[in-house]
């Protein structure tokens, strides 16, 4: 059984990407991470049934999501990331999201697609979520992108979801799959990866042997030491922990190989733009460290955040989206409006921060009065 705290905690990022903007009231109600009334599961299911009746299905599944999170350990976790999926389809009727299943080693990888279209085939962007996000968090967004002039395919980290293919060594390869599939209908020669989290990481490892992937936009990847330093592993999260266990079935200490070459990270000639946080939990200083001496072509964004940089969401956003626009050599209105965009969030980031930090302050010194 998960700590309550940890969940509270950790998921907060991810509510936060799922335009959340009552996570904290409702997490106030959670008590346990058994079943039923108080629990993890059966709050987040009980606000997910009450948007569903009101026809909000997209806000629903958004519910729904979390209350599968961190993975399925049981029935409650399962019946909610059943409802997730009903809820998507139910939104999708007459979206432009379209169903995409891949076969991979024998194993089936279910994707969410828009923009595919043999007559005009666009570039290929990829989009996945790290390992405790599902494709239906970012599906509602693949026609922004068609709308970029992106063909998008959402799918996700091998055992999350519906993606069946096994989380080990050889699963890179299933990005190449997922090329190969579309490759009549999108310029897979020309893909970029929207990867976050472990996502990165795994599509770093593809890159490295499938040139058609021409850049990766990630947020929070692991690289090396995160499997190699065995200090940095004792005070990971056990959030984390345990679900790279369920994926993986493998310890921490038995994915020390998973750690990329440093001559391979060096020799990759592609744009890279990451998002780095200076207080991060999860990815130790270290990868950042390795990021900066190894990646030839590199974008950087730093925050003095915690993993994700739940605090930071609108701005990584648009800088992500502009940030892949960029690797396409594009410079047009998209990317002024989009630069824009940036300069915006960034400036309300900044003063959301100034905002706190202020508040802190009074309540320090009411407390030390």
């Amino acid at each position: 059984m998960n700590s309550v705290g940890e969940l509270k905690q950790y998921a907060e990022v991810h509510a936060r990407g799922l335009e959340i903007p009552d996570y904290a009231q409702l997490v106030g109600r959670i008590r346990h991470d058994g079943e039923g009334p108080g629990s993890w599961a059966g709050v987040w299911c009980r606000e997910g049934d009450r948007l569903a009746a009101e026809g909000r299905h997209i806000e629903a599944g958004r519910r729904y999501l979390m209350a599968r999170f961190p993975f399925v350990d049981g029935p409650a976790r399962q019946e909610a990331y059943e409802k997730s999926l009903a809820s998507f389809e139910k939104w999708r009727a007459g979206q432009d999201v379209h169903r995409l299943d891949v076969e991979y080693r024998g194993h089936r990888v279910g994707c969410w697609t828009s923009g595919l279209d043999a007559g005009r085939r666009k570039p290929l962007l990829i989009v996945m979520g790290g390992h405790l996000t599902l494709k239906e968090q970012w599906a509602p967004a693949l026609p922004v992108f068609a709308r970029l002039g992106m063909a998008a395919v959402a799918t996700e980290l091998p055992q999350v979801g519906q993606n069946e293919v096994p989380y080990d060594g050889a699963s890179p390869g299933f990005l190449s799959a997922v090329l190969d599939a579309v490759a009549d209908r999108a310029d897979v020669e020309h893909t970029y990866a929207l990867a976050m989290s472990f996502s990165g990481h795994l599509a770093l490892r593809c890159a490295m042997d499938d040139s058609r992937i021409r850049g990766i936009a990630t947020v929070g990847a692991p690289l090396a030491e995160f499997f190699t330093d065995t200090v940095w592993r004792k005070a990971l999260p056990q959030v984390t922990v345990d679900t790279l266990a369920h994926l993986t079935g493998a310890y921490m200490d038995e994915l020390a190989e998973w750690a990329l070459p440093a001559d391979r990270l060096a020799a990759l000639d592609i744009p890279v733009a990451y998002v780095a946080s200076l207080r991060d939990e999860v990815i130790p200083p270290g990868d950042l460290a390795v990021l900066r001496r190894q990646v030839r072509r590199l974008s950087l964004l730093v925050h003095d955040d915690v993993h994700g940089s739940p605090a930071h969401g609108e701005e990584n956003k648009v800088w992500l989206a502009l940030s892949l626009l960029r690797m396409q050599g594009i410079r047009d209105g998209r990317t002024l409006y989009l630069g824009l965009l940036y300069q915006a969030a960034r400036i309300r980031s900044r003063l959301s921060g100034a905002l706190r930090g202020l508040s802190g302050r009074r309540g320090s010194a009411t407390t030390g009065a």
